[in-house]
């Protein structure tokens, strides 16, 4: 067992299994029972035993005043840019940025309808889609490594089916599905 700072083991005897029941009944935190048990106890060793005998119900704390919320953190300063010089720097340190004047909403009026706000929405072109006679459309079962696999459909309706067509050597459709599942990028985004 590996010690650390030279702190000692402490051993539960049932004095202090007693009087850590007592403690933890009467609303104490696990740091202040450790606090009142001392020699070695830690918040650790006082939350595992209070598990170990399933202490689970005790009263509020003793001390049920609120917590003071601590104070506001002051604005991070700002660093000026190498090429500034030293005496740049020393003037900015300590003065608040100038806020950023930004458009007020108050409630729901945020979601508020705003009709200046309206964009046109862009619609694709509908593409036609290849036909496919019967006596070439193919089932699931039926697709080889060969064919096309554009479904076709709804899946859950009888008519869905897949292209079967011949497809490329380089993809799992025929050129014509190729193009529609593979747009290329134009060079200017590139």
């Amino acid at each position: 067992m590996t010690m650390v700072s030279g702190a000692q083991p402490a051993g539960w005897t049932d004095e202090r299994v007693e009087t850590l029941k007592k403690l933890w009944m009467e609303g104490l935190s696990a740091s202040q029972i450790a606090g009142e048990l001392g020699e070695g106890v830690t918040r650790n060793a006082v939350i595992g035993k209070v598990h170990r005998l399933k202490l689970s119900a005790r009263a509020k704390p003793t001390n049920s005043t609120p917590r003071a919320r601590p104070a506001a953190r002051p604005a991070p300063r700002r660093v000026a840019s190498p090429s500034a010089g030293m005496s740049n720097m020393s003037s900015n340190v300590g003065k608040p940025r100038p806020a950023m004047s930004r458009p007020q909403s108050m409630g729901a009026t945020a979601l508020a309808h705003n009709p200046d706000m309206e964009t046109q929405l862009y619609v694709a072109p509908a593409v036609a889609e290849l036909f496919i006679p019967e006596d070439k459309r193919l089932s699931l079962l039926q697709l080889t490594e060969a064919t096309c696999k554009w479904p076709i459909g709804d899946p859950l309706h009888k008519d869905f089916y897949f292209c079967g067509q011949h497809s490329l050597e380089s993809g799992p459709y025929c050129e014509f599905h190729s193009r529609r599942a593979y747009h290329q990028v134009d060079k200017k985004r590139r």
